[in-house]
């Protein structure tokens, strides 16, 4: 069974370390990749104990850049779980969820599960969103709310558990989309790059 999920959120936030430290227990600091250009992508394999079920999670890291927009709308279809990420030291990051939310509307379907996600907790002596903040602004759009940092680790497994823990209590989310070729990874009109794809440079962005 496939789930399809979406990293989004403004360019050097992270979207590609959280990535990276979930499906390779990996972190490269910003100055050994370059941010990612229209849409990379990864697999994993999950374990869902609660549901006895085994997902393949098919994790789209989506550029943040705003030349890229028009590129990566047609990449919400089909996306059962959305992770929209801010840093919490750039309050830039975090005003402009917003505009992430209006793209999120405008395109993903109404029941996807939303999850914002503050990343750099590392940062904390430079933190300009307190958590309570971002946690009422995530109140407010009926969305879960976390702070993690990929640099430590910490708190990354825990997001894509809790999605996936989200989207399986809605069974007309992944039930009806199990066969979609979307959901499956399909590339619509080819503008992936594998990050996992090593040896020919495919890296996103950890920023």
């Amino acid at each position: 069974m496939t789930l399809k999920l979406l990293l989004i959120g403004s360019s050097s936030v992270g979207k590609s370390s959280v990535l990276l430290r979930f499906t390779d227990d990996t972190f490269l600091s910003a100055d050994e990749i370059s941010s990612t250009i229209g849409v990379d992508f990864k697999l994993k394999l999950l374990d869902h104990s609660k549901s006895g079920r085994r997902f393949k999670l098919s994790i789209w890291d989506t550029a943040g850049q705003e030349r890229f927009r028009t590129l990566t709308s047609s990449y919400y279809r089909g996306a059962q779980g959305v992770i929209l990420m801010y840093d919490i030291s750039n309050r830039e990051t975090y005003d402009a969820l917003a505009t992430w939310f209006t793209e999120l509307e405008t395109f993903a379907s109404q029941n996807v599960i939303k999850f914002i996600v503050g990343n750099k907790t590392d940062k904390e002596s430079t933190r300009t969103v307190t958590t309570a903040e971002a946690r009422n602004f995530a109140l407010s759009k009926g969305c879960i709310f976390k702070e993690i940092s990929a640099k430590r680790n910490d708190g990354v497994q825990e997001v894509f558990e809790q999605l996936v823990d989200e989207i399986v209590a809605r069974p007309e989310l992944w039930q009806k989309d199990a066969s979609s070729s979307v959901a499956k990874g399909a590339v619509p009109g080819g503008y992936a790059v594998n990050l996992g794809d090593r040896d020919q440079g495919g890296w996103g962005c950890a920023c």
